[in-house]
């Protein structure tokens, strides 16, 4: 009957497959290879993925190849951590990971996915979590007869993955016109600062392709300098010049527990989106604060690419460090810069130490850059700051359709709340 639930053993509801426990030579392009770290907060992030052969794929995928709407999980290491596999994504898995595929008509697919992610069914894996001396594991062979609790109606189960589904897909649009925001800043930055495309347009007679106002700030020729050539009128000048550290050193006592903290772990590779943070409340060492806005350079081991901009004011760990824009119409180029490819090689050639290589801001400073006028700075920075205060906007509204989600999730999955109660809910809520 529609509305009842029962509790069932996990293996009536689905296949479970284990993934070759072995790991393939990478190549630079081809099918994913899909490990551990492409797990996050019950999607795939797939912003840092690595590859393998065609041939190698087939061999991969012997035992199993994933298809879309399988849930793929970790039993080692990310206990807990679980994703659909999205219907563009040609993969396989990497070690330590594992795939639920749904009986046909025993399951949908999603609802699987927040079943799994639900309280319940965490406290069952905790449970059975077998403890080593140096990794805890789920063990595959029992997991068939783990009790995952189901709605009897396949269509009301359908329902609950719909509405937090709803919530989960807005998350990702937002993400993904983040990404696209991103995209569009470095592409402006690359054109006008690293090819020159409007001086040379302009060189060889041609429309540069901008409004009239923009196309005046750019010269029609170049000239040498030390860095090769670049526009007339503009100088060679260090990152530093544009560019300084503040740094607002703090100590643990003095700082508030709701305070937002950045660490490392928050943030993502070639991303300047940093939607995750965590709180000051068991913080131990001292730390610095940034500002809303301030740019967010991790310095141990720099090569990991992890530049992003501060969503809120906070405190973040000294293996990042605070970069500001001496002058407000310099922060497109400072932010541009900062983020780049280029520079990142620049801070990761001068890091110094063997195993836990760290950049320094003497060494950022020194970076050479070619200088536009103030003017091209400040046209370039009323362009970029509207993508970025977007991007901040939709890092917000993510985050409380997050905890929206968090709510309704164990009062769905506990029958608690009921899917005409949970419609009215994010109605007045949404």
């Amino acid at each position: 009957m529609a509305g009842e639930w029962r509790e069932i053993a996990l293996g009536e509801l689905v296949e479970i497959f284990d993934a070759p426990h072995a790991t393939p030579p990478k190549t630079n392009e081809g099918p994913v290879f899909l490990g551990i770290s492409n797990l996050a907060q019950g999607r795939l992030d797939l912003s840092n993925t690595e590859h393998l052969s065609k041939d190698d794929y087939m061999r991969w995928t012997r035992r199993v190849e994933p298809k879309p709407d399988d849930v793929v999980f970790s039993y080692e290491t990310c206990i807990g951590e679980a994703a659909l596999i999205p219907s563009d994504l040609r993969c396989c898995l990497g070690r330590r990971m594992g795939l639920l595929r749904a009986r046909a008509g025993k399951v949908d697919n999603r609802f699987l996915l927040y079943a799994y992610l639900g309280p319940q069914f965490q406290e069952i894996i905790r449970s059975r979590t077998v403890h080593g001396s140096t990794v805890d594991r789920i063990p595959l062979i029992d997991m068939p007869r783990f009790p995952i609790r189901v709605p009897e109606d396949v269509g009301e189960q359908r329902a609950i993955a719909y509405i937090l589904g709803t919530l989960d897909d807005k998350i990702e649009l937002n993400r993904r016109m983040n990404e696209t925001l991103e995209a569009m800043a470095r592409a402006i930055f690359k054109s006008w600062f690293v090819d020159f495309d409007p001086v040379r347009a302009k060189a060889e007679g041609r429309d540069p392709g901008l409004p009239k106002p923009l196309t005046d700030l750019f010269p029609d020729h170049f000239e040498e300098s030390e860095l090769g050539e670049i526009p007339a009128g503009w100088e060679v000048g260090t990152f530093g010049e544009v560019s300084e550290n503040p740094r607002r050193g703090i100590k643990p006592a003095k700082i508030q527990e709701s305070t937002p903290y950045i660490g490392l772990e928050h943030m993502p590779r070639r991303c300047i989106a940093l939607a995750d943070w965590g709180h000051a409340d068991e913080l131990e060492s001292n730390k610095f604060q940034f500002k809303r806005g301030e740019i967010l350079f991790g310095k141990l081991r720099s090569y990991f690419h992890k530049v992003g901009i501060a969503p809120v004011d906070g405190v973040c760990s000294t293996d990042i460090l605070v970069i500001a824009p001496r002058q407000p119409t310099w922060f497109g180029f400072v932010l541009e810069q900062a983020s780049s490819v280029e520079f990142v090689d620049h801070t990761d050639a001068a890091s110094t130490g063997t195993k836990m290589p760290r950049t320094n801001w003497q060494d950022m400073a020194r970076y050479q850059i070619a200088l536009p006028p103030v003017s091209v700075a400040a046209a370039f920075t009323a362009l970029v700051q509207p993508l970025v205060e977007h991007i901040i906007a939709s890092i917000h509204e993510s985050r409380t359709l997050a905890a929206l989600r968090d709510t309704l999730l164990p009062k769905l999955l506990s029958g608690e709340l009921r899917v005409k109660n949970a419609e009215t809910f994010m109605e007045k809520d949404v």
